[in-house]
């Protein structure tokens, strides 16, 4: 009998007692045994600090991202035998592809990021500098650095390869090592995918580590740089953020808990419309998709009175054509729940369910299996039930089955309706279904702050929504009460739950050292020659030059006038452009300033400067007369490093300066950089 390894100390490591049975959801047999007697777990915190968290300290954000992606790579050429074992899950191809792929995909997803959003450094800025002084020679910034801890990952069962990879992909990214902890039931799916981590060779030694079983004492060895990223029941999930040392070191808990999401049918969605057809197969695809085990699953289907019967019908029929069984079989369009453990649950809560509402559809203690049956497998037949009285009967928004289940619940007016989907007391995920903006936003407008996520959703948007219950890399996965009040991924966002936000306060020139990033007023240095002329590696940030001047003449506007064909009034009309009250006369354009810019600072001739592909945060401070003199001072603002692209991004701080010193543009220019030791990548 296979028993169940963890992975510790970077060896692995099987328990001798205590283990507990890990059945095929399919057939009930037994498939492994799992345990984590005999685990030193503060050993395991050691090891992490001691050996993972240097490691990844010395990579930049941008190395840790390309880590990312190498990885991503390796577990794709293997997936394949995941897709083999994931069937003992009970998923179904659809299934293993949302938890496999996905999981991948946000690996993915996390290295473009890290390497298009954050800088080729170790410290990620949080927002502009602060002027705090009237001089400017005291200056703040906000930073983010890695926290020096390490990231407990405590997954739930119904994704054991997503659940995995979402948390691991912006822990390692900010740099900090975790110990990943899977639910028992899916438990032999998470250990396959991390001994093909572990045997690629790809991430650092302490990088990660694996328990298979329970986390004995490790949440109460925990300290303040230490973050606990919880997936599972609310229960469960207020229990450990309870622990006492949990609360006496405010050790961050992040905790991503299910929810009784809901999804809301607008009045103008009726019988023949899209919106009526999209709805019914988004509750019906919620329902069967994992065999509804989903945390982001539409539990609540809130519908207009007035249409109740004929989405209730139409769910129905859509039920009726769901092919239950064993995933091997053709044809098959739903697995069966995760375990007999999670079927019998089921049965229980939709028991408890069945007091306030009626059954529409289905038997919670049978169900017709093709190449299986619910005795030995862990079969539930899809529940589609009916609270007819939804503002008084509360059973069905406190209650929630975690299957293939769902509860219709009518509404009169949209305010009841916003006011049903408040009853959740908190949701991972909400979503409207309807063609009139108008009903759309008056209904996010009363329930957006009861929700982490809501998708929007009519004929227009339909053909490439990600859907009802899709968490992505990019948005926000998480909720407020019920959902547990924490985020995971979201982007950079979900790479700043692992790290420290400070705000730093001292000189211009002091923050540029620590940020390398141009701080304004600090000390600039003088380039050998014209920066233009620098490769990447020559370049310092701070590094400055100021042009000679060039007067402004009324020839100049003229002439920009005829070329753009821009003759707005306060450029070509003295009297009208006088009446203008920031004006005193006819004022150059302000993209003439931005082309004669480039006229004063670029180096014509060839060089290693490639391309500009941008410009940021252009302001018009003050207006450009005829007869000003304008100079431009051009520093080295920041650079970020393209990996094996034989090229850097380099961002130039610009200032347009005129004879009063005063700033009249001031914008950040972007351009590529040729490495002088790395051939360019055509």
């Amino acid at each position: 009998m296979n028993k169940l390894k963890s992975y510790a100390q970077g060896q692995w490591h099987t328990a001798t007692d205590g283990f507990k049975p890990c059945h095929h959801a399919i057939n009930g047999q037994l498939i492994a045994q799992i345990s984590s007697a005999g685990l030193d777990f503060s050993g395991m915190l050691d090891y992490a600090k001691s050996t993972g968290k240097p490691a990844l300290a010395q990579m930049t954000f941008h190395e840790r991202a390309l880590m990312l992606k190498e990885l991503a790579l390796y577990l794709m050429s293997r997936k394949k035998e995941f897709y083999q074992l994931s069937a003992a899950t009970g998923a179904t191809k659809l299934d293993s592809w949302i938890d496999i792929d996905g999981g991948i995909g946000t690996l993915f997803v996390y290295s473009g990021k890290g390497r298009r959003e954050m800088p080729d450094h170790h410290i990620l800025l949080d927002g502009p500098p602060e002027h705090i002084s009237k001089n400017g020679s005291f200056l703040a910034q906000h930073i983010c650095t890695s926290l020096q801890g390490v990231a407990i990952h405590i997954n739930a069962f119904n994704f054991p390869c997503w659940g995995m990879l979402e948390k691991l992909a912006p822990s390692l990214l900010a740099g900090v090592p975790a110990i990943v902890k899977p639910a028992s039931d899916t438990a032999y799916l998470t250990e396959l995918m991390f001994k093909a981590m572990i045997e690629s060779g790809i991430l650092p030694p302490g990088a990660v580590q694996l328990i298979c079983g329970s986390t004995g004492n490790l949440l109460d060895l925990l300290s303040c740089q230490d973050v606990v990223a919880f997936t599972g029941s609310a229960y469960t999930g207020l229990y450990l953020k309870s622990k006492p040392n949990i609360t006496k070191n405010a050790v961050r808990f992040t905790m991503e808990a299910d929810s009784l999401n809901c999804s809301i049918l607008t009045p103008d969605a009726t019988p023949d419309t899209a919106e009526f057809d999209l709805y019914v197969k988004e509750v019906v695809k919620e329902m069967t998709v994992k065999s509804g085990q989903k945390c982001t699953a539409i539990r609540r289907a809130i519908v207009p009175a007035a249409l109740t019967e004929a989405v209730a019908a139409a769910i129905q029929k859509e039920l009726q054509k769901v092919v239950i069984g064993d995933p091997a079989h053709a044809g098959v369009q739903m697995g069966s729940l995760a375990s007999q453990a999670q079927q019998t649950e089921v049965r229980e809560r939709v028991a408890e369910l069945r007091q306030s509402c009626d059954l529409l559809y289905g038997d919670p203690d049978h169900t017709e299996v093709t190449g299986g049956n619910d005795k030995e497998g862990a079969f539930i037949s899809p529940i589609l039930l009916l609270n007819s009285d939804p503002l008084n009967n509360h059973m069905a928004h406190d209650i929630e089955a975690f299957g293939p289940v769902s509860t219709l619940m009518p509404y009169d007016s949209l305010a009841e309706a916003a006011q049903l989907a408040n009853l959740g007391q908190g949701s991972l995920v909400g979503s409207i279904f309807g063609q009139s903006d108008e009903n759309v936003c008056e209904l996010v407008n009363q329930t957006a702050s009861f929700h982490g996520r809501m998708v929007l959703v009519n004929r227009d948007s339909a053909g490439e929504s990600s859907g009802h219950g899709s968490p992505l890399p990019h948005l926000v996965h998480g909720g407020p009460g019920r959902a547990g009040g924490g985020e995971e991924m979201g982007g950079i966002r979900g790479v700043k739950h692992y790290m420290q936000r400070t705000a730093i306060q001292g000189s211009p020139t002091t923050l540029m050292k620590l940020t390398e990033k141009y701080m304004p007023k600090a000390k600039t240095i003088e380039p050998p020659q014209h920066p233009f002329k620098l490769h990447y590696e020559e370049l310092q940030v701070g590094q400055s030059i100021t042009t000679e001047s060039r007067e402004i003449t009324l020839a100049d506007i003229e002439q920009f006038a005829e070329l753009s064909g821009d003759h707005f009034y306060a450029h070509m009309d003295e009297e009208a452009a006088a009446r203008n009250p920031f004006f005193d006369g006819r004022v150059a354009h302000g993209y003439f300033l931005v082309s004669m810019a480039a006229g004063l600072f670029v180096y014509p001739e060839e060089g290693p400067v490639l391309a500009n592909y941008g410009l940021d945060e252009l302001r018009f401070t003050e207006p450009v007369y005829p007869g000003d003199l304008i100079r431009i001072q051009l520093t080295c603002k920041q650079k970020s490093y393209r990996r094996g692209k034989g090229y850097g991004e380099v961002r130039w701080d610009l200032q347009a300066i005129n004879q009063d010193n005063e700033v009249v543009a001031a914008y950040d220019i972007l351009t590529m950089v040729a490495s002088n030791t790395e051939p360019f990548e055509e």
